[in-house]
């Protein structure tokens, strides 16, 4: 049964390009392998949500999906082929050699109708097959002086998406993606995450685009990286964010606390005194691009009360609250 690509996304049939990326996102972050370790099925459920994204997010092959289903893209997949219905059409095998494929209900008049109206004797003044068999062979022609010449023979390029961890961003790695290809296999490929990358930006893979016509150069494969959120750390450039519980006893004396980092876990000194929603400044553990400076962590002190006060200390902590000898909310206005 072919897939509804819209179903896989979970989208209306009349969703914008913006609801399908959100949506895309959002499956891609649920089912990414690398964040469901002991999910068997997350890897295949990822592979789908990839697979109906590549369909949906471009407007020509959509619009093939959307009139003939799913196995648009079997129709014309040969080299130099336009794209048949899903019920029929043509593949080019060689230069001037094409094999042609009919379903039970195909109609071969509307699909030379559809794509050859513009040709001469096409629509309003068919000149009968002769007249296209003739166009093909001088397309073939032309084709094989390419061929020879090794001139403007090039693969398209592609376009895919790839959501990955927060600590894959920072630290850098490699993660697996799935790319369908024109003949309607899914290959997946491994791809090298550089240290530092942000989110939105593009990963250029040369030659794992489309294959081009009588063995020419390939296209590339552009992808966008998308960043997953980290439970406790922000980024913002290359500096880090993390919010770090301490005890009243740690604020007020002073402490040793372990902050963990991306390059190993260090020793913080909390000051005597400090105040909670200080933030604390780690020169050069934040992000650490290759050949560029390293940002800054920024460490922001949670001072957390303990679940429960004795009896006995309760005397103890209101001569704390006598020894302020102001009003600490003073200065906090609506106007």
């Amino acid at each position: 049964m072919a897939r509804d690509y819209y179903k896989i996304l979970g989208v209306p049939r009349n969703a914008t390009d913006e609801e399908i990326r959100k949506a895309y996102r959002q499956l891609a972050r649920k089912y990414h392998p690398d964040l469901n370790p002991n999910d068997k099925n997350a890897k295949e459920k990822f592979q789908e949500v990839q697979e109906a994204f590549e369909v949906l997010s471009d407007p020509q092959k959509r619009e093939m999906y959307d009139r003939y289903g799913a196995s648009f893209q079997y129709a014309g997949a040969g080299a130099g082929a336009r794209p048949g219905t899903g019920r029929g059409g043509f593949t080019q095998t060689g230069p001037g050699e094409f094999t042609f494929f009919f379903g039970d209900d195909f109609d071969l008049g509307r699909f030379f109708e559809e794509r050859y109206q513009d040709f001469p004797g096409g629509r309003g003044g068919m000149g009968g097959f002769e007249d296209l068999f003739q166009h093909f062979r001088r397309t073939a022609g032309r084709g094989r002086t390419a061929e020879t010449t090794g001139a403007g023979l090039r693969g398209q390029d592609i376009e895919s998406e790839v959501t990955i961890p927060f600590t894959t961003a920072v630290e850098g790695g490699e993660v697996a993606i799935s790319v369908r290809r024109p003949d309607g296999r899914s290959e997946t490929l491994s791809v090298k995450i550089p240290a530092g990358i942000e989110d939105g930006k593009r990963i250029r893979l040369r030659g794992q685009g489309a294959p081009a016509p009588y063995g020419g150069e390939p296209g590339d494969l552009y992808l966008t990286v998308h960043v997953a959120p980290h439970p406790h750390f922000e980024r913002k450039g290359k500096d880090l964010y993390v919010k770090l519980p301490v005890t009243i006893p740690e604020a007020l004396f002073g402490a040793k606390v372990d902050v963990p980092t991306p390059h190993g876990t260090i020793s913080l000194r909390i000051p005597p005194g400090t105040a909670s929603g200080k933030k604390l400044r780690v020169p050069g553990y934040g992000v650490r691009p290759a050949g560029e400076p390293a940002g800054d962590l920024y460490v922001e002190v949670l001072i957390v009360p303990p679940p429960h006060i004795p009896e006995s200390m309760k005397e103890s902590l209101q001569r704390l609250q006598d020894a302020y000898t102001s009003n600490v909310r003073t200065g906090v206005t609506w106007r």
